[in-house]
């Protein structure tokens, strides 16, 4: 072989190696023009050029030659790039106390079509996980788009290597549910192709607002949030989250901040899980919640509608002042760089954002030294965009592979 064909075979593996990162650059809205591609990777503009190519070829992302100059600007503008509304999509489903839901998520974590299930979840995970597959399936049909996997978020602590659902929440499922397997089994059935995925549904909303909302850039991120009932938490280090040795990282939920409190599930009294929901909230502004809604949307629009109200102030104050201890004692074990907060508790740190940093400054070490940015999770649907990243991760990783 000559120097020359030596050469071309050397930038072409380059280029090709540079796929799986070029395509996570442009997912997750840091390259948003073949310039800042370049730039990122590190590469020559050509092999930036021929990159992007080849990402379009596959179906994955846009190529925009002609962007036209913005007012004021100097030089030949840089072609602009972005997920393609037509490209592939990964099937995501989410299970909750409350129902289920089903969608479609494409790159960029832009949700395509979404399925609500049934309000009442079964005690047989092989019959709901069933029916949300087939409302998935239902959606493939209809759009005709070509799907990469399946990913689950459950709200349950996930054991790896296994994939069980370990203390499924406020769902009537036994503990140890083989869930990934049969989740598995449901794709297959339902002639769905690609991997199918199974995580823990606050650890998947942590990895999509990381990617695409509230956390983007942070470096160590904190998310804690309220789902229907219960409270849960992640955390995302260097872009990739942090679930311990077996899966079963930051359950947050189980930490004391009332140890006169409710007794909670896990047998402790006053942890979070039972102090900050849902329906701690409503049991503290004295309502009684109602069957037609779930118990999030009960309490979110009493706090935004009834504030003024002296009982949901003082019960909204009451919640801030113990979710600002837990998160306290986060901070100083965690040292994040950033606190994002879902469900319930993005309403309260909406409600009351002064009160909540400062309960926080006030009760952790690091707190005092300079504040940590708490913010509220961004995307709707996030632990559905998540569950659709962790189908997505093995195009990332490698887009040849996992498309061919």
């Amino acid at each position: 072989m000559n120097g020359k064909s030596t050469t071309t075979r050397t930038k072409l593996e380059r280029g090709r190696s540079a796929l799986g990162p070029a395509l996570e650059l442009v997912h997750t809205g840091r390259a948003p023009t073949r310039a800042v591609l370049t730039s990122e990777l590190g590469v020559t503009r050509a092999t930036a050029g021929a990159v992007a190519a080849e990402l379009e070829a596959l179906g994955l992302i846009k190529v925009d030659s002609s962007p036209g100059s913005a007012a004021g600007s100097q030089g030949r503008p840089s072609h602009r790039l972005s997920v393609r509304d037509s490209g592939p999509v990964a099937l995501a489903a989410q299970v909750h106390s409350d129902g289920f839901r089903a969608a479609l998520v494409g790159l960029g974590g832009r949700i395509v079509a979404t399925a609500p299930g049934a309000v009442a979840v079964m005690a047989d995970p092989a019959q709901v996980l069933g029916e949300v597959v087939e409302a998935g399936a239902r959606l493939l049909r209809e759009s005709g788009l070509r799907c990469v996997g399946a990913g689950l978020a459950v709200p349950s602590a996930v054991a790896e290597p296994d994939g069980t659902a370990l203390n499924p929440l406020h769902i009537a499922w036994p503990a140890g549910a083989p869930v990934r397997e049969i989740f598995s089994a449901c794709v297959r059935a339902a002639g769905i192709t690609g991997p199918a995925f199974t995580g823990n549904d606050v650890n998947l909303a942590a990895l999509a607002e990381h990617r695409h909302g509230a956390g983007r850039g942070a470096q160590h991120l904190l998310c804690v949030a309220t789902g229907h009932r219960g409270v849960g938490g992640a955390l995302v280090l260097d872009g990739r989250l942090h679930s311990g040795s077996s899966g079963l990282a930051l359950e947050v939920g189980h930490l004391t901040v009332n140890p006169e409190g409710r007794p909670c599930h896990c047998g402790g009294r006053g942890c979070l899980d039972v102090e900050t929901d849902p329906l701690a909230f409503l049991t503290a502004a004295r309502r009684e919640p109602g069957p037609e809604e779930s118990l999030l949307k009960q309490s979110g629009d009493l706090l935004r509608t009834e504030y003024g109200d002296p009982q949901v102030r003082a019960a909204a104050e009451e919640l801030i002042d113990r979710l600002g201890l837990g998160l306290a004692g986060l901070v100083n074990i965690l040292n994040p760089d950033r606190i994002i907060l879902g469900g319930l508790h993005r309403d309260l740190l909406e409600a009351d954002p002064e009160r909540l940093r400062a309960v926080v400054a006030d009760r952790s070490l690091w707190g005092r030294s300079g504040s940590v940015p708490i913010l509220a999770c961004t995307l709707d649907h996030n632990s559905l965009v998540g569950a659709a990243e962790l189908a997505w991760q093995p195009v990332l990783d490698d887009p040849l592979a996992a498309l061919a």
